[in-house]
Parts: structure tokens; C-alpha cells; sequence
């Protein structure tokens, strides 16, 4: 009867190594080779992702492209530039309501379309009341249902939001959901450390077989600083576009006007961001250290030259610290 009993020791201490052991399977940067190119687009919270991808979506439909724009960020604010500010009902949320009245969700439901771009917002749940990364998992396997994997688009494009780490938010990235990644930054160190930290996903999730790439960097509002366009060039990635920080397009995003159209003065830049984004492999990062990364700015703006001074014992109890007698043992010398 005791030799039945599995050793829990022994295995637990196996499942301790296999953790533990660095994965080494490579896989090859290749060109998409499906119809449809699945780009997933991650960037910090408010650097212009939406902006970006709006007019970039506008602009390839213009292009005589079939585009579908997903929403995959719980503020729900991706298709709002697109609709000229107004929010479409999101999929999670007509999920809920058509569920509590025994109804099926229906395309027209969640699922609308200007300029020749088909748009929908995954949505998330209210503040406090649930967990945003499960939320886009549930919204992915509704699209499911709704027959994503049957549908006719030359593109679909997902925005997500890049600050958090959960599993629901890296789904493309870890699931091989799509052929690559854009990333969007400025010149600045929090936009940038978020990108870094988009390459280092992408990197793991290569060394354990993954195929998802990245495809380059958009440098939204760049002031011509060149902290992103070092950033680039330090993680070998491409530089896609660069969208100048400029007041006409500052004024133009706040009032949820499109920009990406042969009839707007930047036509000719996102037109370009469109063809970059077409042909751009999925190349693999080299992600930077977070001293490499501090490295990029002057140290008088980071504090990287700032050494850390480790606090003590008798820095952390204050007025209730005692000296103890020490129990190491000290040898004469011989």
C-alpha cells in the first residue's frame, strides 16, 4: 500500500526545475501568410493609440482594403474618433443585456461601420466589479461564436492597452491570436518602458514557440528628441512613422476628426504608416534592461546616476531599535 503513494516531494520538486528551466526553441521571423493580417496594437494609456489606429484604418479602407477595427481596451474609446465621438455599444456589455432578456447577440448588435472600416468595442467590466483581462478573454470567445474566424477582412486591427501584464491583455501575443505587434510610443521614459516591456512578452513567448512578431514603432507626438527612435534602434525595430506633435492634429483629435484621408494634409504620412504596416515583418526584440532603457534620456532628467544607499535594521524600528548581541562566531587568530 505505501508504494502506491506518490513521492509529493519528489514531484513537486520536479515541477520546481521544469519552471525553472529557460526555454530555447526558436522560431523563425516570417511574412504573414494568411489572408487576413491580425495586428495586435499596444502602446501606454493616452499616447494615441486610438488616434493613431482611427486614421490608419480610415485610411486603409480608403485604400480599397477590408478593415476591421476591435476595441480591445475597457475605456472603450478606440471607435470613438472613428464615430466622431460617439460610443458604440460594446460587445460584453449587449452580451449581458441580451442574455437577461433570452436573446441571442446579433452582428448589427456590436458591429458598425464608417468610411468603408468596420468597428467594434470588446468593452469591459465597471470599475471594481470585475477583472478587465478575463473580460477581453469572454469578449475574444463571443466574437467566436459570432463566426470571427469566417469572416472576410484584409485586416483586423486590435488595440490594447499596454500598461497591464494579465493574460487577457497579452492574448495575442501568447495565443499566436496575431501575425504581429505595433507598438506606439513618444519620446518620453513611461510610454517607452511600456513598449519594452510589450518586446519582453514578445520575446518569452518566442522562446516558447511563438510565432507572433514585432512589426515596428509609431512615434505619436514626436517632438524630435530621438529617445524613440533610439529605443528602436537599441531593440532592432523599425521605425513605421513618425506623427509630429503638432497643433493642428492635437486640435483636430479633440474635436474626433479624421485625419487619415487622401482630403486631409496628413493624408500622405498615414498613407505611408498604411504601406509600413502592410509589409513590415514580424521581427523578433531584443528588449533593453531597465538601467539600458534609463540609459536613452540624460541622466539629469532620469536619475539614473543616483546610487541607492540600503536602509538597516535600525533605519526601519527607529525609536523601538535595540542592539542584539550577534550569535556569530568569531576565531582567534593563530
Amino acid at each position: 500500500m505505501k508504494d502506491e503513494v506518490p513521492n509529493l516531494k519528489d514531484f513537486d520538486q520536479r515541477l520546481r526545475d521544469e519552471a525553472a528551466e529557460e526555454p530555447t526553441l526558436e522560431v523563425p521571423a516570417e511574412e504573414p501568410t494568411k489572408h487576413t493580417q491580425i495586428i495586435a496594437i499596444y502602446g501606454k494609456g493616452g499616447i494615441g493609440k486610438s488616434f493613431t489606429l482611427a486614421n490608419l484604418s480610415h485610411m486603409m479602407a480608403e485604400q480599397g482594403k477590408r478593415v476591421l477595427l476591435i476595441g480591445c481596451d475597457p475605456k472603450s474609446d478606440t471607435t470613438s474618433l472613428l464615430f466622431g465621438g460617439k460610443a458604440c455599444p460594446t460587445i460584453i456589455e449587449t452580451s449581458t443585456k441580451k442574455k437577461l432578456a433570452g436573446e441571442e447577440v446579433e452582428i448589427g448588435d456590436v458591429c458598425f461601420k464608417r468610411g468603408g472600416v468596420f468597428a467594434m468595442e470588446l468593452g469591459g467590466p465597471e470599475v471594481g466589479r470585475g477583472c478587465g483581462g478575463r473580460g477581453i478573454i469572454h469578449g475574444f470567445e463571443l466574437l467566436e461564436k459570432l463566426g470571427f474566424h469566417d469572416w472576410d477582412f484584409d485586416y483586423v486591427l486590435l488595440d490594447f492597452l499596454g500598461d497591464v501584464v494579465c493574460g487577457g491583455f497579452g492574448l495575442p501575443i501568447a495565443r499566436d491570436m496575431a501575425q504581429k505587434v505595433i507598438l506606439v510610443a513618444s519620446n518620453d521614459l513611461q510610454s517607452l518602458y511600456v513598449a519594452n516591456n510589450v518586446c519582453s512578452a514578445v520575446e518569452y513567448f518566442r522562446k516558447l514557440g511563438g510565432n507572433v512578431g514585432v512589426a515596428g514603432l509609431v512615434v505619436n507626438k514626436d517632438d524630435q528628441s530621438g529617445e524613440a527612435q533610439a529605443f528602436a534602434k537599441s531593440v532592432d525595430i523599425p521605425i513605421l512613422a513618425a506623427i509630429p506633435q503638432d497643433d493642428d492634429l492635437r486640435k483636430k483629435s479633440a474635436n474626433y476628426q479624421i485625419v487619415g484621408s487622401s482630403e486631409s494634409q496628413w493624408g500622405e504620412l498615414f498613407a505611408g504608416l498604411a504601406e509600413e504596416v502592410a509589409g513590415a515583418p514580424p521581427l523578433r526584440p531584443t528588449p533593453l534592461s531597465q538601467d539600458d532603457l534609463l540609459n536613452l534620456f540624460d541622466s539629469k532628467d532620469t536619475g539614473a546616476d543616483f546610487v541607492l544607499e540600503p536602509a538597516t535594521d535600525a533605519d526601519m524600528r527607529g525609536k523601538y531599535y535595540e542592539p542584539k548581541e550577534s550569535l556569530e562566531v568569531v576565531y582567534d587568530d593563530v
